[in-house]
């Protein structure tokens, strides 16, 4: 065995992630060429890591269960979904989940990924039921500055107590000295939202 070979399963690993790697850049040069975003503040549909959005549900999931949620169906929010890749794995990971996305052709993708239930083509600012979901994920879906802290506030402030939020490439990190929040990993953008303001509210 050579010094510092991966294990079986970090290879298998590897293989897999490797496989959806490929189809999804495949949708995302279509998706970028036929974007209608206006690429001056908006971002066209561009991936997460897969093996990092990975380890972040996974970090989501594996507290909610801690906490007997997923027993129930803990619900999932990808902000700016795209073509579906990061809520087809949520999915795999026992999530209710539930995209929206704005741009017509990633939109049309996740559509026939996830069924006509689980997506909507609407837009971030309209969307009024953040509030009913125990994780929001989103890749940060403006270019603009103000745009995105904004948006980031919104979020925030509109995340149910004890729902946990995935929030990659994010600009404003004030929340890591919000006392409404605790951050869930050093290494990820993760944070939870203080679940004892369910008890005062």
């Amino acid at each position: 065995m050579k010094p510092h070979s991966l294990t079986a399963r970090e290879e298998e690993l590897d293989v897999f992630f490797g496989i959806i790697n490929r189809f999804i850049g495949y949708f995302t040069r279509d998706s970028i060429r036929a974007s209608q975003n206006d690429t001056r503040s908006e971002y066209p549909f561009v991936p997460m890591d897969s093996r990092q959005a990975y380890a972040q549900i996974s970090l989501a999931r594996d507290l909610l269960r801690h906490g007997k949620k997923m027993a129930a169906g803990a619900s999932f929010l990808d902000v700016g979904c795209g073509i579906g890749n990061v809520l087809l794995m949520a999915e795999m990971m026992d999530f209710k989940v539930y995209g929206i996305e704005k741009d017509a052709y990633p939109y049309g993708i996740a559509r026939k990924l996830m069924g006509d239930d689980c997506v909507a083509q609407d837009d971030i600012w309209q969307f009024d039921r953040y509030h009913d979901f125990d994780v929001i994920y989103y890749f940060r879906p403006f270019a603009e500055k103000k745009l995105q802290t904004d948006f980031e506030r919104m979020i925030e402030a509109k995340l149910k107590p004890g729902g946990i939020l995935i929030a990659n490439r994010k600009m404003d990190m004030g929340i890591d000295t919000n006392p409404d929040f605790r951050r869930l990993e050093e290494q990820w953008p993760v944070w939870q939202k203080n679940p004892q303001e369910a008890d005062n509210a």
